[in-house]
């Protein structure tokens, strides 16, 4: 009956317009990196330069609706824990979400990883498929090898490498933040928090300096697209986790976060051991597996 007591352990969310604001700007995400790769015919004037290929427009509007999304959404849910609305049941409900949003993401770097192998693997037999080359508009003639001649891979035991360590620190750090919170001890998780961030702005910053030097592009070829979509879209996940994690900094010296209810916190710590686990296979397979005598 409407105003009766609630007799039931999960939580009734009020109307809320997110999914649908959600949904649009991942729209116009998308769309606006179609527009930025490969460019619409827009015509000439202004239409012709916000759908020109490079135009930044769309994409920059599409990255703002989500981020505007993510906002005002994840902060409806730090209201409604606060207020006592996630109970046992609902707790067990965003542990789930979190496992198979993790689960996805696997799936999407699965994805990366099948068109590094490809070419890696089978090169040789793709140097002889023209037609699918014809199909897809590239060039396999020259794929008698891997990579391509005239690629200069990167050294994997030096910046790789340096940043595989860095991972692989703020793995722990990140660890001994959420030990340090289950026993309430709020200096220890703040100061492991602290650390994981500067770890994570410091892979990024290694990453740009890696980019910024490299002797491939990411047109032209095959092994530089796979190379910059599979690591690039891996440090884009890195700036995000490193978010994420900021905002549990900031909500735990506001106060936020307890011994028994810190689920935020935690699955910003599952996400960054995804991260790190990714990093893991990029180096492994990437950097060192295949990355030829060019290095």
């Amino acid at each position: 009956m409407a105003g009766g007591a609630v007799k039931h352990d999960y939580h009734l969310v009020d109307p809320s317009p997110w999914p649908f604001v959600g949904s649009v700007g991942a729209f116009v995400l998308a769309f606006g990196l179609v527009v930025f790769m490969k460019g619409l015919s827009g015509g000439d004037g202004a239409l012709g330069a916000i759908l020109g290929q490079g135009s930044p427009y769309v994409l920059i509007l599409g990255g703002l609706i989500v981020a505007y999304t993510m906002i005002g959404w994840w902060g409806d849910v730090i209201k409604e824990a606060n207020q006592g609305d996630h109970t046992p049941v609902v707790d067990i409900g965003l542990r789930y979400g979190m496992i198979l949003f993790i689960l996805s993401e696997v799936m999407f770097f699965v994805a990366w990883f099948w068109v590094f192998f490809e070419a890696a693997l089978f090169h040789e037999a793709r140097a002889g498929a023209s037609w699918t080359g014809e199909a897809i508009g590239v060039d396999f003639s020259g794929w008698e090898t891997w990579p391509p001649p005239g690629i200069e891979t990167f050294d994997p035991f030096h910046l790789p490498l340096i940043n595989t360590m860095i991972l692989l620190l703020s793995g722990t750090t990140v660890t001994w933040a959420h030990h340090a919170l289950q026993h309430g001890d709020r200096k220890g998780a703040k100061l492991g928090l602290l650390i994981t961030i500067l770890l994570g702005v410091t892979f990024s910053c290694v990453q740009a300096y890696e980019y910024a030097h490299a002797h491939f592009s990411f047109g032209g070829n095959l092994y530089g697209a796979s190379f910059f979509m599979a690591t690039g879209f891996h440090g884009a996940h890195v700036i995000i986790g490193t978010i994420f994690l900021t905002v549990c900094l900031l909500r735990l010296l506001a106060g936020g976060f307890t011994p028994q209810k810190h689920f935020g916190f935690e699955a910003a710590a599952w996400y960054w051991h995804f991260v790190d686990v990714v990093w893991l296979f990029l180096f492994a397979f990437v950097y060192v597996a295949f990355a030829g005598p060019g290095h």
